[in-house]
């Protein structure tokens, strides 16, 4: 049976505490002249289809069977785990209740690093803090870390030196490169259907390899 995270709970917090440069402040504009950040009109019938957005857009997410598929995990660990508060969907959760969770790119990609955490043998209770201090970070410095654990706890590393001091301590340690883990993420969902965020409609995905065998067949 496959678990969802609550069999371990030992090991002590976790030492995911590097400090970080502070945030720049951004001047408000004018409320005149507020532009809509990150959203686009709905489209109307009749107009032209709307340019592909990436993976990783704020104006696209995912539901929970795709988040599944592309995690590598199962529906049961995916709504534990949103029950218990490790991982909910940031995009939108069940309430109201006719709604489906739907969860972003970044949602995703802790989803892959929990698991792989937990197939290490890294306990609930460390996994939480990390979760939390990802969550925390901006979205841009998640491509260059880099998580070592020893099966007990969770550093975070974010220059090859500090990886490098970890490995000399002698402990046996694994690292989970978080770019590595965000490009591969990245050519999974473009395969995948998702849904954009401020019209609801289906954005139907799209597989680079099936478009060239078909450029091919009509090459013949």
């Amino acid at each position: 049976m496959t678990g969802t995270g609550d069999e371990v709970a030992t090991g002590g917090l976790c030492a995911v505490h590097l400090p970080r440069t502070a945030r720049t402040t951004v001047t408000e504009l004018p409320r005149t002249e507020l532009p809509r950040v990150g959203r686009f009109p709905a489209v109307q019938p009749g107009q032209p289809a709307m340019e592909r957005l990436a993976p990783t857009s704020e104006l696209i997410g995912y539901r929970g069977p795709t988040a599944c598929a592309a995690a590598g995990i199962t529906y049961r660990q995916l709504d534990y785990w949103a029950r218990t508060g490790l991982l909910e969907p940031s995009v939108r959760s069940t309430y109201p209740a006719s709604s489906q969770r739907l969860y972003s790119f970044r949602d995703i990609l802790l989803l892959k690093i929990v698991k792989r955490l937990l197939d290490a043998g890294v306990s609930l209770q460390n996994i939480r803090v990390a979760v939390a201090h990802l969550q925390a970070a901006e979205v841009a410095d998640l491509a260059g870390l880099t998580l070592m654990c020893d099966g007990a706890t969770v550093y975070e590393c974010t220059t090859p030196q500090q990886v490098i001091d970890l490995m000399k301590g002698g402990q046996g340690v694994f690292g989970i490169a978080v770019g590595a883990v965000w490009q591969e993420l990245e050519r999974t969902l473009v395969r995948l259907h998702a849904e954009r965020t401020d019209t609801g409609e289906t954005v139907v995905g799209h597989d680079p390899g099936d478009e060239l065998a078909q450029r091919r067949n009509r090459a013949v």
